[in-house]
């Protein structure tokens, strides 16, 4: 993975691009420590050797995991990076395109990049938390505690 900082401004803006073999995941949160993320957003484009996509089903509370074994497109990948209990964390969602011209997408779980993942990633001058919700079992934002 490499990194560069291409807008210095109020909200500053990386450009994050992975290679072959990366976990974009990994990358991502290892990136958010290094750089002391608080509030990002971030979309990206590329290919995947494979994915694991995840569907949240309700009732259950837990997240359907659904393996894609095969080279795909990222027709779009969105997602947020803010703090849990003080740590960056992730949640983003991911379409992807199989050969056939099918699309599929679903909470990005688990992917590998190939060839290459561009990422562009806008830093927020602002605090966004999370906080364990029990009626959906998710971390959610808290937007009555950004600021603590």
């Amino acid at each position: 993975m490499q990194a560069q900082l291409i807008d210095a401004g109020q909200e500053r803006t990386f450009a994050i691009i992975f290679a072959t073999g990366d976990d974009p995941m990994a990358g991502l949160l290892a990136f958010a420590r290094e750089q002391q993320l608080r509030a990002s957003h971030f979309t990206a484009i590329g290919a995947f050797s494979s994915v694991t996509l995840g569907y949240f089903q309700f009732e259950r509370k837990t997240y359907e995991h659904i393996p894609v074994y095969e080279q795909v497109e990222v027709l779009s990948l969105v997602g947020d990076i803010t703090l849990d209990r003080g740590e960056p964390a992730l949640h983003a969602h991911v379409v992807i395109g199989k050969s056939d011209g099918t699309a599929h997408g679903g909470h990005l779980l688990e992917a590998r990049v190939r060839p290459t993942l561009e990422v562009m990633l806008v830093e927020s001058p602002t605090t966004l938390r999370r906080r364990f919700d029990p009626d959906t079992g998710l971390t959610l934002i808290d937007l009555q505690a950004g600021a603590r």
